[in-house]
């Protein structure tokens, strides 16, 4: 059984900056990590993930912004979000194939 938290999320001003952590716990092989975000009244969108050998995909509108990231812990995934936008409000997921968190919440004020 495979368990993800999300965690980092908060409110800031247009141009901050947070970093979001998912945690990811149980038996694993080698998976890709993604994230994706779900604005109120909007449909959930893929952002960005990172396989196994930490190779990185980003969807366009985050692509030069955003960076993920392992930590030292191989199942501790960051997304460092800086220069955010009020668009990039949404909550925001961890996801291992079928597996999600519960999320956590990213509030951008212009």
């Amino acid at each position: 059984q495979v368990y993800l938290e999300e965690s980092g999320g908060g409110s800031v001003q247009a141009g901050g900056a947070l970093r979001l952590t998912c945690t990811a716990s149980g038996h694993m092989p080698a998976h890709v990590v993604s994230w994706f975000r779900q604005a109120p009244g909007k449909q959930r969108e893929w952002v960005a993930s990172i396989s196994h050998d930490d190779t990185t995909t980003y969807t366009d509108s985050v692509k030069g912004r955003f960076t993920v990231y392992r930590g030292a812990a191989k199942w501790t995934i960051y997304m460092y979000m800086p220069e955010l936008k009020p668009e990039d409000t949404a909550l925001y997921y961890c996801s291992i194939g079928d597996k999600w968190g519960p999320g956590t919440q990213v509030t951008v004020s212009s």
